[in-house]
């Protein structure tokens, strides 16, 4: 039997979704978006999760796109036009599942992050990296601009620096990436998991239902001009405001004065 693309594990709270493909880097192929689509679509309406954890198996986090599947497009009558196509559209759904998941999502970024795995990593609300990680959009040292994980790359980092790497094709080590707000922790290779499950642990410790209503508005607001962004928070903060545990809370914070 074929193994499974991905591996799924969850306890306390937690669901940790591994890419488990590490002869091909994790490679985002067909395949595998289809299995990640799937796994993110039933995490949705998973109401006991309360953070996500994507990690990988192997030296990579993602090599990005399955170039000899992409390769074997250009055999079609139309030169692969519809297969890129759709590759590309199935990629861009699985990105934006990410966002629109209720659940926080934290990277777990062992090794090599590149293009397409990049882009996936820069998806996610949190990344945690292994001090020996690297991130790239290296498309372009194949003559492919990286443009659609550009998208979420320039929306983590400066845009300048952001096209710096697009341009160039250089990578950015994990310490670097940390400095410039890319990766939100830093941990020793044998130390990553650890440090992820705690971050992890501490977000699942917060009343559940504020913590997705805050990721679901601060998602919003962030592509709003600042009128619309105050608004959208403004609405979520009387909808928090009058959730029953969020009154417990309060209260709480009150007597314990």
């Amino acid at each position: 039997m074929t193994e499974p693309l991905i591996r799924r594990h969850v306890q306390d709270g937690i669901a940790t979704v591994t890419l488990a493909a590490p002869a091909t880097l994790n490679a985002l192929s067909t395949a595998m978006l289809q299995a990640l689509d799937a796994t993110f679509a039933a995490l949705a309406t998973d109401d006991s999760t309360r953070v996500v954890i994507l990690a990988a198996e192997g030296k990579a986090f993602s090599a990005g796109h399955d170039l000899k599947e992409m390769q074997s497009y250009r055999a079609a009558t139309d030169g692969g036009q519809a297969q890129f196509q759709a590759l590309f559209d199935r990629c861009v759904a699985v990105m934006q599942a990410i966002a629109a998941l209720p659940q926080p999502v934290i990277a777990q970024v062992q090794g090599v992050a590149t293009a397409a795995g990049c882009q996936l990593a820069c998806s996610c609300d949190l990344i945690v990296a292994s001090e020996t990680a690297r991130f790239g959009v290296n498309g372009i040292n194949l003559g492919l601009f990286c443009s659609t994980p550009a998208v979420a790359l320039s929306r983590r980092l400066a845009p300048g620096m952001a096209f710096e790497l697009l341009t160039t094709g250089d990578f950015l080590s994990a310490p670097r990436a940390h400095a410039l707000g890319l990766v939100n922790r830093l941990a020793p290779p044998d130390q990553l998991a650890e440090e992820t499950l705690k971050l992890a642990a501490s977000i699942a410790a917060k009343d559940p239902a504020a913590v997705r209503l805050g990721k679901r508005a601060f998602r919003a607001q962030l592509a709003q001009p600042l009128p619309q962004a105050y608004a959208t928070a403004g609405a979520a903060m009387v909808e928090n405001a009058l959730l029953p545990a969020t009154a417990e809370g309060i209260q709480r914070f009150i007597d314990r004065r």
